[in-house]
C-alpha cells in the first residue's frame, strides 16, 4: 500500500511538471475555452495553430476525431474540450467549478448547453437561404431567452466567481461582435442580463486574449467563404 502511494505521488509529480502543448485553430471556440481556463489558472502552455482544412499528418496521428483542441501532456494527447477542462480542474490550482456538487453538476449542464448553442450558431451562419436563416435565428433567440432566465450576470454566470460556464460563453458572444456589424438580428434583444454578462466577458483579460487581434477579420473571411445567406448579407453590408 505504501509503495502504491509512493508510485501515485511520483506519477502525479511527473504529470504536474509535464509541458503542455495546446493544438489549436485560430477560430475554434472550443480551443478558446481551453485557453481561457489555462490562462485563468496561470498554467504555462505552448499554443500550436494548425489549418483544419489541411490537417498535418502528425495531428491526425494524435487526434482520433481530427478536431481541435488537443492538449498534449508529455506524450499523452487529451482530446475533446470538455475532457480537457475537467483534466485541468483535476490537476491544476484555482478551480473554476463550484465546490458544491449540485451546483457543479448544474454548471456542467450549462456547458453542454453552450455546445448546443455553438451548433446552432454554425447552422445560423451556414443557412443556405432566407427561410432557413430566419428559422435558425428564431431557434437561437429561444436558446438565449432560456439562458437569460438563468444567468445571474453579477458580473458572471452564477454571481461573483468566474467559472467554466463563463469560459464557455465568452467565445459564443464573440461571434456576435462580428454578426452585429452585419445587422441586428434580434437574437440578443430584450435580454439585459445577457447584455451585462456579455460586456463583462468582453472585458475579461483571459477572454480577450484567447484569440489574436486578427480574429474579426479571420471570421469575416470564414463567413464570406460559406456561400450562405449570411455571407450575402455581410457582402451587402460591406458594400
Amino acid at each position: 500500500m505504501y509503495l502504491g502511494n509512493q508510485r501515485d505521488k511520483l506519477a502525479w509529480s511527473l504529470q504536474m511538471t509535464s509541458s503542455l502543448k495546446l493544438i489549436s485553430h485560430r477560430l475554434c471556440p472550443y480551443v478558446q475555452r481551453a485557453v481561457i481556463a489555462l490562462t485563468e489558472k496561470g498554467v504555462p502552455f505552448e499554443r500550436i495553430d494548425i489549418d483544419l482544412a489541411n490537417k498535418p499528418e502528425w495531428f491526425l496521428a494524435i487526434s482520433p476525431l481530427g478536431k481541435t483542441p488537443v492538449l498534449q501532456v508529455g506524450d499523452t494527447a487529451i482530446f475533446e474540450s470538455a475532457v480537457i477542462l475537467e483534466y485541468l480542474e483535476e490537476t491544476r490550482p484555482k478551480p473554476l467549478h463550484p465546490a458544491d456538487p449540485v451546483r457543479r453538476a448544474e454548471h456542467r449542464g450549462w456547458i453542454e448547453f453552450g455546445s448546443t448553442v455553438l451548433s446552432d450558431i454554425a447552422a445560423f451562419y451556414g443557412a443556405p437561404d432566407e427561410a432557413a436563416f430566419s428559422g435558425r435565428a428564431v431557434q437561437l433567440e429561444e436558446r438565449f431567452r432560456r439562458l437569460e432566465a438563468r444567468v445571474a450576470a453579477s458580473p458572471w454566470f452564477d454571481g461573483g466567481e468566474f467559472s467554466l460556464v463563463d469560459a464557455t460563453f465568452g467565445p459564443i458572444f464573440r461571434y456576435f461582435d462580428v454578426f452585429d456589424d452585419i445587422a441586428d438580428f434580434g437574437i440578443l434583444a430584450g435580454k439585459p442580463k445577457l447584455q451585462r454578462w456579455r460586456k463583462s466577458l468582453a472585458a475579461r483579460p483571459s477572454v480577450r486574449t484567447a484569440v489574436s487581434a486578427e480574429y474579426p477579420a479571420l471570421l469575416r473571411d470564414f463567413l464570406d467563404r460559406r456561400n450562405s445567406w449570411l455571407s450575402g448579407l455581410q457582402a451587402r453590408a460591406a458594400a
